[in-house]
């Protein structure tokens, strides 16, 4: 666990959580974290996920390695004011498996939160495995001071498990930030015009049921896969422009919660 001056180095702890996969939770955290660092905060970026971790493939740092010691390890660098921590920095195949019983998973993730040399931190953002298991239980406990940001997709499937994650967040007495509502439509790059390929508006209407804030959502867009794939961010200026403003927005909205 992180010690007392540790944790009081690190201003906002924010737990990116899902109930399922493949929402698009780690392109959120990624994003949120170099958003954040662009407009001057110094952020960490601590992906959790040690079964899947794909923050090195999203940020460019695939190949890279963490420095220091067993007990002083020094965070990745992505920019000035941005550093990443991943079990991807410190093995040397991300195809292969981590076959990792309970113990040795929780033993990794306290040495994350105990050992990792941050420094002084406006942020630091945790990308956790889906569900409500035993790594976001270890991180949600180890951090007085976190709060959550929910992912979703606008379809019940994801909804219904949304609800769970925000419920876990409660039982571990911890805020919710709020809900993001991703893959919400598909922008056409040509026309403009907008398909709810997945439906849209669940997320918004699931926050309000649950008394949580709706932060936004993100569209489709042509291109974002590639970013995410080869290292990019979706808050560059080379994204789509519909994607960016709502991303843009959702940080805006982040901030709101957080100053409240």
């Amino acid at each position: 666990m992180p010690s007392i001056e540790q944790a009081a180095r690190i201003k906002h702890v924010i737990l990116i959580l899902s109930g399922k996969g493949g929402v698009g939770k780690s392109t959120v955290a990624a994003n949120l974290a170099w958003s954040l660092a662009d407009q001057g905060n110094v952020v960490g970026l601590l992906d959790a996920d040690l079964h899947g971790p794909s923050i090195p493939l999203m940020t460019g740092l695939v190949g890279q390695r963490v420095t220091g010691s067993e007990d002083a390890i020094n965070p990745v660098p992505l920019t000035p004011k941005l550093g990443v921590i991943s079990i991807g920095f410190m093995i040397e195949d991300l195809n292969a498996p981590t076959i990792w019983r309970g113990p040795l998973r929780g033993g990794v993730l306290r040495q994350f939160i105990a050992d990792v040399q941050w420094g002084e931190l406006d942020y630091l953002i945790i990308d956790l495995p889906p569900g409500t298991g035993d790594e976001p239980l270890t991180i949600a406990q180890a951090f007085e001071n976190a709060g959550a940001v929910i992912v979703t997709t606008p379809q019940e499937a994801s909804l219904s498990d949304c609800r769970k994650a925000i419920n876990f967040v409660r039982k571990v007495e911890r805020p919710v930030y709020g809900v993001i509502e991703n893959m919400s439509g598909f922008v056409c790059p040509h026309c403009g015009e907008r398909t709810d390929i997945f439906a849209s508006g669940g997320g918004e209407r699931m926050a309000q049921q649950m008394g949580v804030p709706f932060l936004g959502s993100v569209p489709i867009g042509a291109g974002v896969a590639e970013l995410g794939d080869t290292g990019r961010a979706i808050v560059s200026p080379d994204a789509p422009a519909p994607v960016r403003e709502a991303f843009a927005g959702i940080v805006d909205a982040l901030a709101q919660e957080l100053a409240k």
